[in-house]
């Protein structure tokens, strides 16, 4: 157990396409930073639990206090960007308390960037032009959400009734005592999502998927063409969620809004209720320029890059060995 199953070889490999990496971003003049890991604040969603731990020696407390382990580097990226940086990266370790699997692990090597006056469109293409440069693949292809669900399950997401949408999950044998019992649109969505139109898409090329509904998307501008939907995009490539980028909200107010709204659904669901990060809302109300942003997991993209059949063999060490 106390050996790696990372063979020399391998490493080697991972380390080139690091460097891949980093000189597509140097070629764009994009600036490599580094952010902390431990933070005093952490993400509201309902769908992602931090790992916390507590620290007695901060001057203005009188009493320990929590810190928290990043589950991405976002909020910290966007003070920098809030301070007047330009165009930034990060490759960083994330951590995210869920059991770990094929494409999971704990702890995790996370690419994160943001662009100045790209929408989200824009960063598509870029994001786009990475994966070429790494997986030597053609062009990605683009799918809007509701697009998606038209074309695969014949039902339009934005427009749809709970009933409707538990009939369909008992047409596609999606089979559960729960069912009858949930009341959330984007629960039954998000299950259909991954059961019904994940496997079918990006195949071949790496697909994006676009626009999704306003409720899934915390962090994202609301389309100014559709209310209903958020300027939020995931990328799937061979059965693999790649990468989550949004046009971000620059409005400070409405993100508090939507983080006391993340934390009343925790409080529905019996979970914890977060604190929410105040450094970062400050950031943004003293003003977050136009920009987009993605996070891209590393190891997931070496592990289409090098053939592997978990992310586990992409890593010196994973948590069953760590």
């Amino acid at each position: 157990m106390w050996k790696t199953d990372l063979s020399w070889q391998v490493a080697k490999l991972r380390a080139d396409y690091l460097n891949t990496i980093r000189s597509f971003f140097l070629e764009k003049n994009v600036v490599e930073v580094e952010t902390p890991l431990l933070s005093q604040g952490t993400v509201t969603d309902v769908h992602l639990e931090a790992f916390d731990s507590r620290y007695d020696f901060l001057s203005s407390k009188c009493e320990g206090t929590h810190l928290f382990l990043q589950t991405s580097p976002e909020f910290a990226m966007k003070r920098l960007l809030a301070s007047g940086y330009g165009s930034i990266y990060q490759i960083c370790k994330a951590f995210r308390y869920e059991e770990a699997g094929r494409f999971h692990n704990p702890e995790f090597t996370m690419l994160e960037w943001y662009r100045i006056g790209f929408d989200h469109f824009h960063l598509m293409e870029e994001v786009s032009e990475l994966l070429q440069q790494v997986l030597a693949c053609k062009p990605a292809s683009k799918i809007s959400y509701q697009q998606a669900f038209q074309q695969y399950l014949n039902i339009d997401p934005l427009d749809t009734s709970l009933s409707e949408l538990k009939q369909l999950m008992t047409e596609q044998n999606i089979l559960g005592d729960w069912i009858a019992e949930e009341t959330d649109h984007d629960v039954l969505l998000q299950v259909l999502f991954s059961e019904c139109i994940e496997p079918k898409i990006g195949q071949q090329t790496p697909c994006f998927v676009y626009h999704y509904p306003s409720s899934q998307s915390a962090l994202a501008k609301i389309s100014a063409l559709d209310n209903r939907v958020a300027e939020r995009f995931e990328c799937y490539f061979k059965g693999v969620e790649l990468a989550n980028g949004f046009n971000e909200l620059t409005d400070a107010c409405e993100q508090v809004e939507r983080f006391e709204k993340d934390n009343q659904h925790r409080r529905k669901l019996g979970k914890a209720e977060k604190p929410i990060d105040n450094r970062f809302i400050a950031a943004l109300t003293e003003g977050l320029p136009q920009c987009s942003g993605v996070a891209l997991g590393v190891d997931r993209l070496l592990m289409l890059a090098l053939e592997t059949n978990t992310i586990a063999e992409t890593m010196t060490f994973n948590i069953d060995k760590a």
